[in-house]
């Protein structure tokens, strides 16, 4: 597409212009979202991305519904985020209008919106500086038919790219409000693997907040149990071992089944891994029979990166005690050649791991983009 051919398609893209043109247009530009190269062309044109803003507001559900697939699909591409975080307040008082038909492409648009850092910061401070914060995010996002026109399933992802921000962690993590209380369920919950994934890194994204580690741990919100549960099996114990587990771990139906999504299966490894970053989190990690889980999990495991990542965690609660003054993990400072190394183990690492993947999958597998929109 030429300059005189963007120009005469941008003509089409406005209000004013007759619906079945103007649907005609949304509907080549949305298939133009679909290829790389239609991507790639469109992000760099601010005029076709701020025509697309304005048309969420046209009068034809047809155009707003093509408009907003097409903002989504683009918004993958970190170079649009400059001309869509301008729109953030509209945005996020259409998200959080209960009433809105459209909320769920909404949503999702923020979402990947919010998957950089400092496009993610944009998205906080206009929740800030339009009086909305993080309540009502949480509000819809735990309250069922809050919206009786769109699911809101996006606001885990969402919730969990803003938890990238230590103040979104924070306001979670106040003892308080009982905010991380509320998100606990959804870790278990079924219907939808975003929902489910998205609170998942939230609650990772908390853990990496040191300081809250035994409150988590304790009887007040008792974490540890909704991030083991979803990786433990029918397996039998004896009673000796049985007992040392949580209590809702115990006894568990010959029928239970393990969490099917192999990137949630990590995040929750990788969770549990931030808790035992310090001392008394160890302890309280340990004590729960956390290893009798990841030990069987492990066994049945057939992904190489949830693998690795039981193995990490493994080491861990097997392991011997850091040594004095390293208790804390998190904050232990790496020499510059041995982070060198690590990095290099973990690069090393990461290939072989891919290399397994593309053997397994065969030939001609593809995978698809999860922030793309048709």
């Amino acid at each position: 597409m030429d300059e005189g051919q963007a120009r005469e398609l941008l003509g089409f893209l406005r209000l004013d212009t007759r619906p079945d043109l103007k649907g005609q247009a949304t509907g080549y530009i949305l298939g133009l979202t679909g290829s790389v190269e239609g991507r790639t062309l469109l992000a760099g044109r601010p005029d076709f991305l701020e025509a697309l803003l304005l048309l969420t507001g046209d009068r034809s559900l047809a155009v707003v519904k093509d408009s907003y697939h097409s903002l989504i699909n683009l918004s993958v591409a970190a170079a649009t985020h400059g001309v869509l975080a301008k729109e953030l307040p509209v945005l996020l008082h259409r998200l959080l209008d209960p009433g809105y038909a459209f909320a769920d492409q909404v949503c999702t648009l923020l979402s990947n919106l919010s998957r950089e850092e400092g496009t993610c910061r944009q998205v906080f401070q206009a929740m800030q500086e339009e009086g909305l914060g993080l309540g009502p995010v949480v509000e819809a996002f735990c309250t069922d038919g809050y919206n009786k026109e769109a699911a809101l399933h996006y606001l885990g992802p969402l919730l969990s790219n803003l938890t990238q921000l230590p103040e979104p962690r924070e306001f979670l993590l106040d003892r308080s409000r009982c905010v991380v209380q509320r998100l606990l369920p959804y870790t278990q919950y079924e219907a939808s693997a975003v929902r489910r994934g998205g609170v998942i890194g939230t609650l990772r994204n908390c853990c990496f907040e040191h300081k809250y580690h035994e409150w988590l741990l304790g009887a007040e919100v008792d974490l540890l149990p909704f991030l083991l549960l979803p990786l433990a099996g029918p397996e039998e114990f004896p009673e000796a071992e049985m007992e040392r587990l949580p209590m809702d771990l115990q006894y568990l139906p010959q029928d239970k089944q393990r969490e099917k999504d192999p990137d949630i299966r990590k995040m929750l490894l990788e969770a549990v891994m931030l808790l035992t970053a310090t001392k008394a989190g160890r302890q309280l990690v340990k004590e729960k029979g956390t290893y009798l889980v990841v030990r069987e999990l492990h066994q049945w495991e057939t992904e190489p990166d949830v693998q690795a990542a039981c193995e990490k965690l493994i080491q861990v609660l097997i392991g011997d005690e850091p040594e004095p003054g390293m208790e804390n993990l998190l904050e232990v400072k790496i020499p510059e050649d041995v982070e060198e190394r690590l990095q290099h183990l973990d690069r090393e690492e990461e290939r072989q791991q891919g290399q397994q993947e593309t053997q397994s999958k065969g030939p001609g597998a593809q995978m698809g983009s999860s922030g793309l929109s048709s």
